[in-house]
């Protein structure tokens, strides 16, 4: 079985399209309930995390800005 990590601010891909046609999700809240941001319509859905991970095919997207801060400090550590 293939585990993904999911983060705030992911993109994910989802298998089923949203009524207004798009199958983009932005994330923005983990725990045991996901809310989620349609891209396409701005529609915001708080579903159960085991329904999140059925549905969830891909992360298109990920914000990589977040991971920054800890590359920095090591930089640091080794420059001194």
């Amino acid at each position: 079985m293939k585990f993904i990590q999911f983060r705030i601010g992911d993109i994910v891909q989802m298998k089923k399209k949203h009524p207004c046609g798009s199958q983009e999700w932005e994330v923005l809240q983990l725990g045991s309930d996901m809310r989620i941001k349609c891209r396409g319509c701005g529609h915001i859905v708080l579903i159960p995390r085991p329904k999140f991970l059925k549905g969830a095919k891909k992360v298109l997207n990920r914000d990589v800005t977040k991971d920054t801060p800890l590359a920095e400090r090591s930089e640091e550590s080794t420059e001194g």
